[in-house]
């Protein structure tokens, strides 16, 4: 590469750089919730870049909270020990030998994969799930979906004892019963719930989409609560971004500042939405 080529990769970069100055002032301090799932968890080098972000991002000011997934990986459990899934509304009939597995791949293989990840790019990162510190006590759900339940009550104490200490919080979507029973918790419900109790800036959630689209398919990049319900009695949004929208609605009814539901297989997608223009994905906003 000839050495004026370099100089403008070096000068575009200084501009990238100044450019997200206002960005980067704007969330010094704020809490972001990230919910993590999809291509993201596809494979180490997809992790590897997504811890590399977060911890660009704690490094800028941010506190950022991960909440993760998990769901391929206890299939595989699952039909190694020959133990029959079965869902429900997109939920998982959570029995008691499914909800051991359940809590065994994602508090135990997923959550210390994302937390070494985190770890080897130079953050300091600390798993748990939401069984800790009475972080998550839920209610349960349908008696037909079994052991999964929603919260009730989120305590972030823990959270902001980690913020202090300048750990990033990974989380493993489990919580306790009132009586202590475990419980399967959505991941995406999850995230909106412990995102509304911190008051978060932003709740990001990671999908394999490019966000809400509109009839023709088109990525619709800023929404309003009241489009969302909108869209969604017309049909336009439907499927399985139903819930997401909801939990996104939820999380603004409970004082999150923004929800977005963004692309991660897009490069830096977390990056990319907080600190630019461009933006990575759709941002839903409460009625005005």
């Amino acid at each position: 590469m000839r050495e004026q080529d370099m100089n403008r990769d070096w000068i575009a970069t200084a501009a990238t750089l100044s450019a997200a100055l206002p960005y980067l002032q704007r969330y010094n301090d704020a809490i972001v919730v990230i919910k993590l799932g999809g291509h993201a968890m596809s494979s180490d080098a997809a992790m590897e870049n997504f811890a590399r972000d977060v911890v660009l991002m704690q490094q800028v000011g941010v506190n950022p909270v991960i909440v993760h997934g998990g769901g391929p990986m206890i299939n595989e459990m699952l039909e190694k020990l020959e133990i029959t899934s079965d869902f429900v509304n997109g939920k998982r009939v959570t029995d008691e030998a499914t909800v051991e597995v359940v809590e065994m791949v994602l508090s135990g293989r997923v959550n210390k994969w994302i937390v070494n990840a985190i770890n080897r790019q130079g953050g300091r990162a600390v798993g748990l799930s939401g069984k800790d510190a009475s972080l998550m006590t839920c209610v349960q759900d349908a008696p037909e979906l079994g052991l999964v339940g929603t919260p009730a009550e989120v305590d972030t104490s823990v959270l902001r004892t980690l913020f202090d200490a300048n750990a990033i919080p990974v989380i493993a979507p489990l919580g306790a019963g009132r009586n202590g029973e475990t419980l399967n918790v959505n991941g995406d419900t999850a995230a909106g719930a412990i995102a509304a109790a911190l008051t978060a800036d932003r709740l990001l959630l990671l999908t394999d989409v490019p966000g809400v689209m509109d009839a023709e398919k088109t990525v619709l990049t800023d929404l309003t609560s009241d489009q969302v319900i909108e869209l969604t009695a017309a049909g336009v949004i439907a499927g399985g971004m139903i819930p997401k929208t909801q939990t996104c609605l939820e999380a603004l009814r409970g004082g999150v500042r923004a929800a977005v539901i963004l692309d991660g297989r897009a490069p830096n997608a977390c990056l990319l939405e907080l600190f630019t223009d461009h933006g990575a994905g759709t941002i839903i906003r409460a009625a005005k």
